[in-house]
């Protein structure tokens, strides 16, 4: 797959022929959808917690006799209908980690990059050319190269401190490493605007020296 190569005043300047098993796959909305279920899942801490009625303070001895007083018999202050009393079922700590086999996740990235490549949401800018961290010239760029409501650069292995402290004042664009490109962003952010040098880490750090068949699994 040939995708154009523009650099930072927009005009074509090359074509970068993409591996076809990651860049122009069917997408696998299934497998996509799981593994953002997944993802979104795998976020959650999951550490609130209600204390039980053996677990709040207070005195555990029956409050007064069982009959003769004219009042309810109770059994102690702790009890759930009474106020500071516990809590009955009540959330607990948990874990909401979901597992997912590597081939499905990759499957799932590579469904995920297919859909932008074939919509036309994926950018290949030769070069930044930011030398200065000015939001000024990231914003002028992003509005050359994408024109889009939202903007997720993914930045190559090295020193990138100037690219992404030229963006982080930018409403909706998000800089994000090689290695830690995920689903969520992917689908997250209407234009993927990848660097040159980006593409082939990308493919070297996620998916290796793969056959094309693997994407059919």
């Amino acid at each position: 797959m040939q995708v154009p190569i523009v650099n930072t005043q927009g005009a074509q300047v090359g074509t970068l022929d993409l591996r076809d098993d990651i860049f122009n796959i069917e997408p696998n909305t299934a497998v996509m959808h799981q593994a953002l279920v997944r993802q979104l899942a795998n976020a959650r801490l999951g550490t609130v917690k209600t204390k039980t009625r053996g677990e709040v303070s207070g005195s555990g001895t029956k409050m007064w006799r069982q009959k003769g007083t004219g009042r309810a018999r109770q059994g102690q202050k702790r009890a759930p209908h009474w106020r500071k009393g516990g809590i009955v079922f009540g959330p607990r700590p948990r874990s909401y980690e979901q597992k997912m086999p590597v081939k499905m996740r990759r499957l799932a990235l590579k469904s995920a990059l297919s859909a932008k490549a074939q919509a036309g949401q994926l950018v290949l800018v030769q070069d930044f050319g930011v030398v200065a961290p000015k939001t000024k010239e990231m914003a002028g760029l992003l509005a050359t190269v994408s024109r889009a409501r939202s903007t997720l650069i993914v930045l190559p292995a090295g020193d990138n401190s100037v690219v992404v402290r030229s963006a982080n004042n930018l409403p909706k664009v998000k800089t994000l490493h090689h290695q830690y490109l995920n689903l969520r962003d992917l689908l997250g952010y209407e234009v993927v605007v990848l660097p040159v040098a980006a593409v082939e880490q990308i493919e070297r750090h996620y998916f290796g020296d793969a056959a094309p068949a693997e994407s059919a699994e």
